[in-house]
């Protein structure tokens, strides 16, 4: 049985807010997001690629706690994601959402993206690799 860390909002913002020289993705994402879904895969072959730089990609899955044994872990199983997955409950996303990026209408897929204290957001679904690199290459690494 897969154990996938549930995390609320002050844990989450305190890895968010991490001020040093690792690159760190957060995708939020749910299984139920077709769009969601499609990306994945590009956030993968990324992790995949970077694996052995300063870089940590964090799926943040945005589906109930209560669904994680019976939707999420057959779903990552299926998909075969090896990238760190973690489940958001942070309660009230009118609170939430602004905490995490104030820019945020709260729909997903959406991407948050920090380094050295700089953050960038895509509200947004990726195209391919290509289109995720590109959107990194703003931090000029």
């Amino acid at each position: 049985q897969q154990s996938i860390p549930v995390v609320n909002t002050k844990e989450l913002l305190s890895l968010i807010n991490s001020q040093d020289d690792t690159l760190r993705i957060f995708n939020f994402w749910a299984t139920w997001c077709k769009p969601c879904v499609q990306e994945l895969p590009f956030f993968e072959e990324l992790n995949t690629k970077r694996k052995e730089g300063k870089f940590v990609l964090y799926l943040v899955s945005l589906d109930s706690k209560e669904s994680i044994q019976k939707k999420l872990v057959p779903f990552i199983k299926k998909r075969q994601l090896h990238s760190t997955i973690i489940v958001f409950d942070g309660g009230n996303p009118n609170v939430w959402i602004d905490q995490i990026e104030p820019n945020w209408t709260g729909s997903i897929p959406a991407s948050l993206f920090t380094y050295k204290g700089n953050r960038l957001f895509a509200e947004s679904s990726f195209e391919n690799l290509t289109s995720i690199e590109n959107f990194i290459n703003q931090f000029k690494l």
